[in-house]
C-alpha cells in the first residue's frame, strides 16, 4: 500500500498539516485512500459542527434575554388592551358581532 505521503496527489500547505488533492471521482490510488478521504470528510464535519455548537452557545443568553424582552412588551400590550374590555368581562375571542349596550 502506498503512503499518503508518497503519493502525487499528497502536498503539506504551509503549517504542516497533510493536504490532498486527491478526488474519490477521480484519481483514487487506492482502497484505502477513499477510506482516509471519507475520514477527513467526517473531521471536517464534525470540526464545523463543534463551531457552530460554540458560536450558539454564545448567542443562547442573548437570545434568552430576547425572549423575556418580547415576552414582557406582549404582556404590556395585553395589558394596554384590557382598557377596551368592561369590568367583570373575559377577554373573549375577539367577536364583535353583538350590538354595544349604547346603541
Amino acid at each position: 500500500m502506498i503512503q499518503c505521503q508518497d503519493c502525487e496527489f499528497f502536498a503539506p500547505d504551509p503549517m504542516g498539516n497533510p493536504g490532498f488533492r486527491c478526488d474519490p471521482f477521480r484519481n483514487i490510488k487506492e482502497e484505502a485512500c477513499l477510506a482516509k478521504w471519507q475520514l477527513m470528510q467526517i473531521n471536517q464535519l464534525l470540526s464545523n459542527h463543534e463551531a457552530t455548537t460554540a458560536f450558539q452557545r454564545k448567542l443562547a443568553p442573548l437570545q434568552e434575554k430576547m425572549f423575556k424582552m418580547v415576552s414582557r412588551e406582549m404582556d404590556d400590550l395585553e395589558e394596554g388592551e384590557s382598557w377596551k374590555q368592561g369590568p367583570g368581562e373575559d377577554s373573549g375571542d375577539g367577536d364583535f358581532d353583538e350590538t354595544p349596550d349604547w346603541l
